[in-house]
């Protein structure tokens, strides 16, 4: 099949590999919400743990993997690691699929007492 000149061209693979690999890391519902949670401003591992109902250990563990795929960044503060988003787009496309599903829910957009 040709494409039209002009028309859309295929990504280049290492940028689609590399644009999968994101996705994936915020597909587990634990690293989407600490994504969601550092939206709001920094944040250091107790208070997200806090936050999840999680333990530090596994937060720790979300936020390496979060960090290593450059998601996320972290700085020293004293004796705490403060992670904060590293790329503004990533919270602005969590919050355009968060929005889109919340759209997409039963009841989404109907007037109350309407049927």
């Amino acid at each position: 099949m040709d494409t039209a000149p002009g028309g859309p061209q295929p990504l280049d693979p290492e940028l689609l590999a590399d644009s999968a690999a994101a996705f994936g890391m915020l597909a587990a519902t634990s690293r989407l919400q600490i994504v969601w949670l550092l939206a709001a401003g920094p944040c250091d591992v107790g208070t997200l743990a806090t936050a999840l109902g999680q333990p530090v250990a596994a937060v720790s563990q979300h936020l390496a993997k979060l960090k290593l795929a450059g998601l996320v960044r972290a700085q020293r503060d004293g004796r705490h690691q403060i992670y904060a988003i590293a790329d503004a787009g990533v919270v602005e496309v969590v919050r355009t699929v968060v929005a889109a599903q919340e759209r997409r829910r039963p009841g989404a957009g109907r007037e109350r007492g309407s049927a």
